[in-house]
This record gives C-alpha cells, structure tokens and sequence, in this order.
C-alpha cells in the first residue's frame, strides 16, 4: 500500500513507538512546550490521532525559565505486563525521570527521577523481566552509551553503570536503544549531530552488556550523501514489528522548502519499511537507506474501518494510497478546548477562558510579550503541518480590549510575525509586526472606525514554499468561510523562520498561534487550518543562480547567495 512521509508532518522530533495487540503509540518531544510528550495512537501507521499527554501537570513538567529548545528531550515509550512507561530528560528541571500508567488515556505518575546524567533515556526489558536503562553518558570519563538495571517504577538502580558503547564513529552519540531478536541484542544509536549529517547506526551483541559488534552496512538509515533529496536528516529511531510479522522504523527528518539548507516545519516523524538480512536491519525498499515521500510497502491494520475510509487513488501512480488528512478544524463550541493547542512553558490558566456556549476564547494578555525569554505569554499554539496551507481566525473587534490580540507564525520569542487588533491612545487599529533576531518593528498601522469596532476582524496566514502572507478583513460575520475580501497586510519569508537562521540552536519549528498582550483578546467560531495544493518548486531553481551568480561567493566546499536580504546555503547542484 503507498503511503506519504512524513506520517506525522509539522514539529514531531525523536518519535518513539511501541506496540500493545494491534495498537501502535508513538510519543515525540516537546522542548519548551506545554503539556509535554504527545501520544498518538494509530492501527495501520499512517493515521495517527492525538489521544493526550504524558505531562499535562506542572508537578511532572517544570519550565519555568526554560530557555528556547530546553525542556523536554527524546521520550522512550514501552509497554511491559499491562503497563505504560515513558522515559524522557527534563534537561531545565532535574534531568532523567520515568512515568507510568496502566492506560494511556488515564493519568500518568509522578516522576521517578533516574540519578544519571546525560539525555535520551531508553527502558528494555529482558527475557526474565530485567529492565534495562540506556542513555548517554559518560563513565571514567569517556563519553558514549551507559547502561545499567532499573526499577523501572521507582527509578532505582539496581545495578553498576556500564558503557556499553561509543558508538560507531559518528559524533554525538544519542538516542539509544536495546532490541532482543532471534537471541541477539541489539543497540541502535542516532550519530552525526541532529543536523544535515545525522544518521542511524546500529551493533549486535550476545549479551546485553556487549561487547557488541557494529553492523557492516552502517548507517542504516542516513541522506548525508543524496543532497539533492528534499528529505535530510534522518535519524534517531525506533524500531517495531507489527501483528503480522513485518519490521518498521520510525525516524526523525526534515523537508526543505528549497534548494537552500534551509527547514522551517522542524524535524518531523518518517516511517519506512524494514527487511531482516544476515541478522541485520535493511531500511528502505531499495536497501540504501534512503527514503522517499511516497513509500509502498505492506501496511498493517487495513482491515480496520477507518483505513478503508482514508485510502483513495494516488493521482500519480493509479495506485490505492493510504491518505491522512492534516488540516486541523478547531470548532469553539466543542465541550473542551481542542488538545492540539499547547502552551509556552507552563501556563497560567486563569488566563484562557473557554465558553463553547458562545462559540468563544478569551486569552487574558499579561504584561509578558511573544518578546520576552524564558517566560511564559499568553498564547495558544499548534504546529504548521505543511508547506502550503491557510489559516483563518476571527478576533471580536469591539469586545478585545488588549494592547495586541491577533495570530502569529512563531517559531519562539526570537522569530515571529504577528497580524492582530492593536489599542493604544488613539483607539483600536490593525497592525502587523515582524521580529528576527533581536530586532522588531510594526510595519502597518491601520486605524479601525466607529462603526467598524462592532464588526469582526477576520485573519489569516498563507505559506508556501516561499514565504508567510498576513491578510485581514473587516466584517459583520464571524463565519470563517464567509465570502468577504481580504486585504493583504503584510509577509515574511520562510528564511526568518527557518531552523537555520536563528542565533543558537534550536529543535523546535513553526507554529501558529493565538496571542493577547496587556487585555483581553476574544476570538470567536475557531480555528481553520486547510492544506492547500503543494506548488513544489523543488525542481524549479528558484534562487536563479545563473542570474545571481555574481553574488555566489563560497565558504569551504558550500555556496552562499544574498538572497531578498538573507544568506542562505547552497547545495551542490546541476545548474
């Protein structure tokens, strides 16, 4: 069955998976936001829906001061003799800690903290239910894989550390994992840094504590060698075996918006098919590692109702695909706030009141801007899921007493562009806002009428592959899809959003977002998020380069051009 990568688009880093019957749960890290470590359940691996948090309460999930990227780093979920666990790194808290549950739709417990240092926590149990804790480390001062036995429940350890492995010649080895097949043990390890060189390497050992024996085909899973793939950076997995006997592999990647290193949806989760040979993984159907955004290979679950009801004919090909749908429909008259809206760090909650009565959201704006480090705004966020896609949101004029309310694409306090209702002394006006780096400007300042202050303010986003669009209308309707005429406000380009671009390293990608500051901001009816037709450019030389050539100029084996203000990077390429 042809499926499309990535199976869960937007900024899903570090997926973890594991499987209970026919169920698939899948948990990926969420850095400074709040609840942290979604849950997605899925029975065929291509349809995957957001049952819930692992952290949804402040005594699991402390950010306060949580720099941009700190917080919550690569969860493991198990599942042993009827109960859930998730294993993850609060790298702005006490760092390594365990949960529980016996039902993912229950609550989870408190933390069992792990006294170990280092990131990316894994459990695996052994044939006479050992647990076994795995993660990066450093023992007698060398760096690499420390292993040891746990209690899984309390975080006790029952054993002396050992390191298991340095990896396999890549730096920054991360993300482990223990498999036992066919009586082997097997470490699976993310090198290479989670940038363009990241790949998957995997060793094989007789016994738990090694030594073990890296495969000969490694990397399994890397595109550091095909530049010319949107895909890069795939790495850090995890690997499972369905009902019906066949091997996965879900990872970590990205998709570039050009032919430039540049990303700005963050690294999202991939799936690709697995084959066995010589007691060693083969990711991928053509044996090479690589991975395509169309994939066939035989999904589980598709006798299930609600894989037949989301497989269609690819247009391409003719050929049955199994078919997620990403656009995100936010109804306000539903009885709880939708889950996929998250919070910056943790949240006041008395600033968000919910009235699905009214069809409205009301965010109580603080003196904290979108601006401010290590703070929490009062703002409401899911994330961008493809490149192409409108937004829509309405802001109820007269009733929105904040110095600005509106919707943004935001990537963190540093990088974000805003559209929103404005007050200051001389009354309510539209205005649109741009902040990169540590500089920001209101580039439009629209005054709005009397008569207008008892409309609505309709908003919305465009993406594509290029850049941002803000437009506004002004209305007598808070229907979403009313027809009315929008005025352009404002853009800005994917570059100022991109992973890339940013002054630190950064994990995470972008998102949209409601917001208010200093008042109240009320929205009315919901959100709408649709996903538009993909014009990709990727084969179009978008850049030119022929006719900008005289502002090419290298640096080592790369190129770099000045385009629309911005140096991006270059890839080798046919030109």
């Amino acid at each position: 069955m042809l499926f499309k990568n990535p199976i869960i688009p937007g900024y899903n880093p570090d997926p973890s998976i594991c499987r209970v019957g026919d169920d698939f749960y899948l948990v990926n890290s969420t850095f400074e936001f709040f609840p942290g470590v979604p849950i997605y359940h899925s029975r065929n691996l291509v349809n995957w829906e957001l049952k819930g948090y692992c952290l949804d309460r402040r005594s699991q999930l402390e950010l306060e001061g949580c720099r941009n990227s700190g917080g919550i780093y690569a969860p493991t979920i198990r599942f042993h003799n009827g109960m859930f666990y998730m294993i993850t790194t609060n790298v702005t808290d006490k760092g390594n800690f365990v949960v529980h549950s016996d039902s993912v739709d229950g609550d989870w417990s408190e933390p069992a903290w792990i006294d170990q240092g280092g990131i990316d926590p894994s459990l695996f149990w052994d044939d006479d239910d050992k647990c076994y804790y795995c993660s990066t480390g450093i023992l007698d001062g060398v760096r690499g894989i420390v292993a040891f036995e746990i209690n899984p429940m309390t975080g006790e350890i029952l054993s002396d550390k050992k390191l298991i492995s340095e990896g396999c010649g890549g730096q920054c080895a991360e993300g482990p994992h223990i498999y036992k097949k066919d009586g082997m043990y097997y470490l699976m390890i993310a090198e290479g840094g989670t940038e363009y060189a990241h790949r998957e390497t995997i060793q094989r050992a007789e016994n738990v504590w090694g030594p073990y024996t890296p495969c000969p085909h490694n990397p399994i899973i890397s595109h550091k060698e095909y530049k010319k793939s949107e895909i890069q950076a795939t790495g850090h997995a995890d690997l499972i075996e369905d009902a019906n006997g066949n091997w996965w592999l879900v990872f970590l990647g990205i998709r570039r918006f050009s032919h430039a290193l540049l990303h700005n949806l963050g690294r999202e989760t991939f799936l690709a098919p697995v084959k066995w040979e010589d007691g060693w993984p083969v990711v991928g159907y053509n044996g090479n590692g690589t991975i395509e955004l169309v994939m066939d290979a035989p999904l589980p679950g598709l006798d299930y109702e609600e894989s037949k009801a989301n497989i269609h004919t690819d247009d391409k090909t003719g050929k049955p695909m199994l078919y997620a749908d990403h656009s995100i429909s936010i109804d306000f008259a539903d009885e709880k706030l939708d889950k996929r809206l998250q919070f910056t760090r943790n949240p006041d909650m008395s600033h968000y009141i919910y009235d699905s009565a009214d069809r409205k959201l009301t965010l109580k704006g603080t003196d904290i801007s979108l601006n401010e480090p290590g703070k929490s705004p009062t703002i409401l966020s899911f994330k961008q899921p493809e490149f192409t896609t409108t937004l829509k949101a309405v802001v109820d004029i007269g009733a929105t007493t904040a110095k600005r309310a509106g919707i943004a694409a935001y990537y963190n306090n540093d990088y974000h562009y805003e559209i929103y209702i404005g007050n200051d002394d001389n009354g309510k006006y539209i205005g649109f806002y741009k902040h990169i780096h540590d500089m920001g400007a209101e580039l439009i300042h629209i005054p709005v009428s009397k008569d207008e202050e008892n409309m609505k303010l309709l908003v919305k986003i465009d993406t594509d592959r290029e850049k941002y669009t803000f437009s506004y209308a002004i209305a007598d309707t808070d229907n979403l899809n009313a027809r009315v005429a929008f005025r352009q406000a404002g853009s800005g380009l994917n570059a100022g959003l991109s992973t890339e671009g940013t002054r630190t390293m950064t994990f995470t990608g972008t998102l949209f977002s409601l917001f208010a500051e200093d008042g109240d901001g009320v929205f009315d009816t919901g959100v709408q998020l649709s996903i538009n037709p993909d014009g990709n450019i990727w084969e179009e030389k978008i850049y030119h380069i022929q006719k900008n050539i005289k502002n090419l100029f290298p640096i080592g084996n790369m190129g770099f051009l000045m385009w629309r203000g911005t140096m991006v990077c270059l890839q080798e390429m046919d030109i």
